[in-house]
């Protein structure tokens, strides 16, 4: 789990000192929580795994609470924002506000979106927002209602769908040891592996301009269809190989990507999608089975937008579709694409390349890249999120049940007559196994 600090509004100290009660925005006053520290002046920096945020030397200027748009009251305290430029308040001593957290996510939690008042399915916000609360660093209030503390996901993941770099961002207070102490009350599968300063009103999801998934699969994904559908002696060739790349490509652009999701019709803006790049990687060995893993990188995506990209492409190189039907679906017609299991897909990497160029070296903010953290990353991938994918495949025969279903399906057929549903397409909303973004 990555953390990243967003920019603070520090508070003046009531009357008493530092050490009296004090007030968290919008709500009434309530002791400082044990362990509560306040930033030094000229405000927090940003903080590796671990690591608690110290003070840093930046320019500071004074702001009445008039020109900050607070007043004072009775249970209340004037307060200051950060400007801009990073500029903080000379009022200090109170709790700074908005911080992103890194959030890796196992196969077989039960996805990431918060329920709020079901207690019968958990899932990671659930884990999370406890951890917070148990640890001091939000008001419990802020945990049964969390727009009080500005919580945005910035990809959403459902169940069965894996996430190594989800990143969520909150208000929370700063206290001694804070990565510690939350990952302390958190379960050995969740981990926030940093902490780091963003600009005020950072919004993980609006600033994230990118988003990096990967889908691992077994190679006999790619095996004719006139073999054996779970032939685990079937090598990748580098033939099939450079093949499979090749249609892979053909996603790269931007187009209208309304077959590959439910809900969107032709001529709606929202279902044209821009991807960067999409490719598959060399294959790898283990427990005797071949494994390929395919990267896609693109601005956002729709519900079941990418295991549909995959299903699309598997079909076409095992031999029931023809090619010509990859660039038919960006048409007006409507084709029903086969849908890969939801499995092998991972949420790996959100990208904030646009607020790195005007924040990343401004002197108060570091770059939203992660790279400290790259090896942790990829030690729980390794530990948590590719054994539990290869062993449920091996056990439960996802791809494989779902190759079955190829030879009977009408690509011709649109997604209701083939769902029999009998008219109401399923909302994205619905759904149990979300590729990432649903609008």
């Amino acid at each position: 789990m990555r953390v990243a600090r967003a920019s603070s509004t520090p508070e003046e100290s009531p009357p008493g000192g530092a050490g009296a009660r004090r007030a968290w925005p919008g709500t009434r006053s309530c002791p400082l929580p044990p362990g509560l520290r306040a930033p030094r002046t000229g405000g927090p920096v940003a903080a590796g795994p671990g690591a608690s945020a110290s003070g840093r030397t930046g320019s500071i200027r004074r702001r009445s609470s008039r020109a900050a748009g607070t007043r004072s009251g009775a249970g209340s305290c004037p307060s200051a924002r950060l400007d801009c430029n990073g500029a903080m308040s000379a009022h200090s001593n109170l709790p700074s506000w908005i911080q992103v957290i890194l959030l890796p996510q196992p196969p077989k939690q039960l996805g990431l979106q918060r329920n709020v008042g079901s207690s019968q399915f958990k899932t990671i916000e659930d884990d999370l927002v406890s951890a917070l609360v148990r640890s001091g660093c939000i008001p419990e209030n802020h945990g049964e209602d969390m727009r009080k503390m500005s919580f945005q996901r910035c990809a959403r993941t459902d169940k069965g769908v894996s996430a190594a770099g989800q990143v969520v961002s909150l208000k929370v207070w700063l206290i001694d040891g804070i990565l510690e102490k939350i990952n302390r009350h958190l379960p050995s599968h969740i981990r926030i592996l940093g902490l780091k300063r963003v600009t005020g009103g950072f919004n993980s999801k609006n600033k994230c301009d990118a988003r990096t998934y990967c889908y691992l699969l077994p190679t006999f994904a790619f095996a004719h269809k006139d073999r054996d559908v779970q032939d685990e002696t079937y090598r990748l060739s580098a033939e099939t190989l450079q093949q499979v790349n090749r249609l892979l490509a053909c996603y790269e652009g931007t187009h209208n990507f309304h077959n590959f999701t439910s809900q969107k019709g032709p001529q709606e803006p929202s279902a044209r999608r821009y991807i960067l790049e999409m490719y598959c990687e060399e294959p790898f060995v283990r427990e005797g089975l071949e494994f390929a893993v395919i990267r896609v990188k693109g601005q956002s995506f729709m519900m079941h937008q990418i295991r549909k990209m995959v299903g699309l492409v598997v079909a076409i190189v095992k031999g029931y579709a023809p090619e010509s039907l990859l660039e038919r679906s960006w048409g007006t017609e409507k084709v029903d694409v086969p849908k890969a299991p939801g499995l092998g897909l991972v949420l790996e990497r959100v990208h904030f390349e646009k607020y790195n160029q005007r924040f990343g070296n401004d002197g108060l903010h570091e770059p939203l890249d992660w790279a400290q953290e790259e090896g942790k990353v990829a030690a729980f991938k390794e530990e948590y999120i590719y054994p539990t994918i290869i062993g449920t495949e091996r056990n439960e025969r996802s791809m494989a049940q779902w190759l079955s279903t190829l030879p009977i399906h009408n690509f011709s057929a649109t997604a209701l007559a083939a769902a029999g549903t009998g008219g109401k397409a399923p909302s994205p909303l619905e759904g149990s196994e979300g590729d990432g973004d649903t609008d």
